[in-house]
């Protein structure tokens, strides 16, 4: 198996370090990640100048850009060959619910999945790297349990609490919660005292209830949710079809 691994929090993180380190105990595996953290980056891409590219140690790939990028690059451009599977983290902190949609961890895997190439997401649900040699240990155990058994291309984002291995309850296929909306950003200054702003905390939990992602890292279990890219909301389309008809019909100022 050929595997790019690839993360949100930067080359030299010691989840990234962690998560190579494991797959390469049975799989051939390159590392292209930031250059520095590019957290909450979603799937954005850089457009419009060069993206640098240097190496660091153990022969590890520092893009210049962010985890999308770095994908990007690795797979048209940088790799000798086309990986069979992108692993993305692990990352520093959770990505349970509309964290997805921010994520540069679950950013990258997506543009894997966009090529057409199998991926998952790691995140430790806590931050401060607690039990990531247990988190590694669960990533590998996921890689080669999936790997091969499920239609291609799949998307995975997991998210594993921060217990020791033999703590861990099990695994348990879910769906994403939802949080409800933040409370807003936080009053800041520059340097040279002009106003700014941070953005604030998470909003609260809205909704944790049985099979969310949110419940079975509660309940100490892993949390495996496969995501998918069509963003169509099929229900709005049969109200729109029932407004419009079978076009759109200008008024004959708007001609």
């Amino acid at each position: 198996m050929r595997i790019l691994v690839t993360n949100d929090d930067g080359w030299d993180s010691p989840g990234i370090l962690a998560l190579a380190d494991v797959l390469s105990s049975f799989a051939t595996v390159e590392v292209v990640a930031p250059d520095e953290n590019r957290s909450a980056s979603s799937n954005s891409l850089t457009v419009g100048c060069p993206i640098a590219v240097t190496h660091g140690r153990q022969g590890y790939h520092a893009v210049h850009g962010t985890p999308s990028d770095s994908v990007h690059v690795a797979v048209t451009a940088l790799l000798p060959w086309r990986p069979d599977l992108v692993v993305s983290g692990i990352n520093d902190g959770q990505n349970l619910g509309e964290d997805t949609v921010y994520s540069g961890t679950v950013g990258a895997a997506l543009e894997s999945f966009l090529y057409n190439i199998p991926a998952v997401a790691f995140s430790l649900v806590d931050r401060g790297w607690h039990h990531l040699d247990s988190a590694a240990k669960v990533a590998a155990d996921i890689v080669l349990q999936v790997y091969g058994k499920m239609p291609s291309p799949w998307l995975l984002n997991v998210n594993i609490p921060n217990r020791p291995y033999h703590e861990l309850s099990g695994y348990q296929v879910t769906r994403l919660g939802r949080r409800n909306p933040s409370p807003g950003v936080l009053f800041d200054e520059t340097n040279d005292g002009h106003e700014a702003y941070r953005i604030g905390p998470y909003g609260t939990i809205m909704d944790d209830g049985e099979g969310t992602d949110f419940y079975a890292i509660n309940c100490g279990l892993v949390s495996v949710t496969p995501l998918q890219v069509d963003w169509t909301y099929y229900e709005g389309m049969k109200n729109l079809s029932s407004i419009f008809g079978d076009g759109i019909k200008l008024s004959k100022d708007a001609r």
